[in-house]
């Protein structure tokens, strides 16, 4: 007969390490590709950078002898973020399959392995983004109906999530943002979602074109991705990431910025990766979009090659190879990655800093499930807490696309 002691067993049997790596990391690129290293046990983590050399230099021995700079260093102190995605299995189905081990592992296994996939979803997101928590903005909206202003961010909804909005992007929250909206149904391919309530504007009182949209409770509570270590603008004096002020040297502390919406889309990825080697970086990768994946591949026509990428035995990917300037760049689609932006990456530069690993359960009592306290049922708590790094900003480069 199955107990809760069994259970836990059979469970660590079914969730081994790789079959846990294929659910988080099989559809995410970036976050695959991401060392990990599950060091942050701390309140914070430093993060070390030299931003530039000292400046004890002349031709003549007695200026240089005289001079007082130092070689320049910054430390960004992480904190950490958290994530959490809790499968439930209510108590009826498990006295119900209490004589079935394989038919309870099927509704357990569903329920957990769901848990996993939109932790993951989340935190994939979130590695692109700044750290507000939006995951969309709103095209337009009429009565039930919302449109996204980009249709390939229905990505990141789902059907049953509670959303709350904001006219700026981590701007202060509108009406409505205790509870959300709840989405009702989506059209992918449209980029429209239905409301629950008679309308959108009936929670969501303030809701209109070019607000923001996010999850209920993560609003300013997620990763800093890297639109957040590589914005879109220098910052500006007073600037503070992670206690840093990056408006000293924009470029070093706060990565290269190119724009190459005017330009054929290899063009700009190659002048990009340029931009970023003047600053001695080596352009390793390109993230983008599948659309952008496919504007490159009918861009470079004939010329196209593809390479393997492997991050394990379970998990890999297929890239298309273009050549910059310190070598060959794999040029790899993720669907959490902005529609008008490439991201040039060194990945040997940046990491994932997490206590334990990423995504995990997170378990405490013993066993993998604990009672829920508001209903009867058992409750699998995955999530975990984490912060993305770069050690080197300035070697990474932020490519503005047509779209």
């Amino acid at each position: 007969m199955l107990d809760m002691t069994s259970f836990d067993a059979a469970l660590k049997v079914r969730y081994t390490d790789e079959e846990v790596e294929r659910l988080t990391l099989s559809d995410h690129p970036l976050l695959a590709l991401l060392m990990k290293k599950e060091i942050f046990t701390g309140k914070a983590l430093p993060i070390p950078i030299i931003y530039g050399n000292m400046s004890n230099r002349s031709a003549d021995f007695a200026t240089a002898n005289a001079g007082t700079s130092n070689t320049l260093i910054e430390d960004f102190i992480l904190t950490q973020a958290k994530d959490y995605a809790i499968a439930k299995i209510d108590g009826q189905t498990i006295d119900n399959a209490a004589d079935d081990t394989g038919a309870f592992m099927d509704a357990v296994s569903t329920e957990l392995d769901s848990a996993y996939e939109a932790a993951s979803q989340s935190l994939s997101t979130a590695l692109f983004r700044s750290g507000t928590g939006s995951i969309g903005i709103v095209g337009s909206v009429s009565s039930t109906t919302l449109t996204l202003a980009t249709p390939a961010d229905s990505v990141h909804f789902e059907v049953g999530m509670k959303l709350v909005e904001s006219a700026a992007d981590g701007g202060t929250l509108g009406a409505g943002s205790s509870t959300g909206e709840v989405i009702e149904s989506i059209d992918m391919d449209a980029g429209t979602m239905e409301s629950t309530s008679a309308a959108w504007s009936t929670v969501l009182t303030a809701i209109a074109a070019t607000h923001y949209l996010y999850a209920l409770g993560d609003h300013n509570a997620k990763v800093k991705g890297l639109a957040a270590w590589i914005p879109s603008a220098a910052p500006t004096s007073g600037d503070s990431f992670f206690q840093v002020d990056r408006s000293v040297n924009p470029t070093r502390l706060a990565g290269v910025r190119y724009n190459g919406a005017l330009e054929p889309i290899e063009t700009a990825l190659i002048n990009g990766a340029v931009r970023c080697a003047k600053y001695g970086g080596k352009t390793s990768h390109y993230i983008v979009s599948y659309e952008q994946f496919a504007n490159l591949e009918h861009s470079l026509g004939a010329k196209r090659n593809y390479v393997d990428v492997k991050v394990s035995a379970e998990v890999g990917f297929s890239a298309m190879t273009i050549q910059g300037p310190k070598g060959v760049i794999k040029v790899i689609p993720d669907q959490d990655c902005q529609a008008n932006i490439a991201w040039g990456l060194d990945l040997r530069k940046m990491a994932l800093y997490s206590n334990k690993k990423a995504i995990r359960v997170l378990q405490r009592s013993g066993g993998l499930s604990v009672r829920a306290s508001n209903a009867d049922a058992e409750e699998i708590r995955v999530g975990g807490y984490f912060q993305f790094g770069i050690r080197a900003p300035g070697h990474n480069v932020r490519v503005a696309l047509a779209t």
